[in-house]
C-alpha cells in the first residue's frame, strides 16, 4: 500500500500549507487530491515534489506491504 503520511508530516515540519503548495510551489490540485487518497503518482511528480520541497523520497512516500 502507498502512504503519503510522510508528505503531510514534512509539510507540517516545514510549515507549508496546501494553499502555499498550489500558489507558491505550483503544485497541481489533482496531484494533491491523488496524494490525499493515497493513489499512485509518477516518478517525475515525486522528483518534482522532492526538488521543490528540498527533501528526499522517504520524506514524501512510504510503501507498506499488505498481508493477505
Amino acid at each position: 500500500m502507498i502512504s503519503y503520511a510522510p508528505f503531510w508530516q514534512t509539510l507540517d515540519k516545514k510549515q507549508i500549507t496546501q494553499y502555499q503548495l498550489i500558489h507558491k510551489y505550483n503544485f497541481s490540485t489533482g496531484t494533491l487530491d491523488a496524494m490525499r487518497k493515497n493513489k499512485s503518482i509518477t516518478l517525475n511528480t515525486l522528483h518534482d515534489i522532492c526538488t521543490k520541497l528540498d527533501c528526499n523520497i522517504p520524506d514524501v512516500v512510504e510503501f507498506k506491504i499488505e498481508h493477505k
